[in-house]
């Protein structure tokens, strides 16, 4: 059955409330964790690695510009020992887990995501970041009355790139472009959505 606007904006705001909520306890834990730590231990991948949040906006034209400003939440995981320190072909042999959130206003729409983050960080502090997965969004499939692009599908594809600066070994910026879309597997139209904007990161 096909998900429509209502119920899948209500799905949208139920993982948006879920991920703060979890965002909140992994960092209430990790605060509790290292505030416990008096006694040295061997040092190990931390698994909720770097908390990201600022804001977006749509660069498309036309019928497929959504209104509004986009906040965004991201979670980065490192499960699998990403080190900034280590040489570039060991740091993408590492990739880091996103999850994240792009909250729609005006109207536009929410993207809940998830995927693989491939993170390069210079010596001189710069660093450039991709990422590939998923998201499912409450955006508008095929009405052609409704102002925004025309999505074809609840599910689509996303994926990033960005580029950013570490100031210390806690607190970074990242400018960055988002596109999500279907690729044109899937029936109906494909406007997708592109969007750039600004992150400050906090790595824990």
């Amino acid at each position: 059955m096909a998900i429509d606007s209502v119920s899948a904006g209500n799905l949208c705001k139920r993982l948006v409330t879920s991920f703060l909520a979890i965002s909140s306890i992994f960092i209430a834990g990790q605060s509790a964790a290292t505030a416990a730590d008096t006694v040295p231990v061997t040092a190990s991948p931390k698994i909720f690695d770097e908390l990201r949040f600022g804001a977006s906006g749509s660069i498309q034209s036309g019928n497929d510009h959504e209104n509004g400003v986009f906040p965004d939440v991201q979670v980065l995981f490192n499960p699998f020992g990403y080190n900034p320190t280590a040489g570039w072909k060991d740091q993408l042999a590492h990739p880091r887990i996103h999850l994240g959130t792009s909250i729609g206003t005006a109207g536009s729409a929410t993207q809940v995501y998830a995927g693989l983050s491939w993170t390069l960080t210079h010596s001189n502090g710069i660093f450039t970041e991709a990422g590939f997965g998923g998201t499912v969004h409450s955006g508008n499939l095929d009405d052609w009355t409704e102002h925004g692009p025309l999505l074809g599908c609840r599910l689509l594809f996303h994926e990033y790139a960005g580029i950013g600066y570490n100031f210390d070994s806690h607190w970074n910026m990242m400018a960055q472009i988002a596109h999500s879309s279907h690729a044109n597997l899937c029936d109906g139209p494909n406007g997708g959505m592109t969007r750039v904007g600004v992150l400050v990161g906090y790595k824990f």
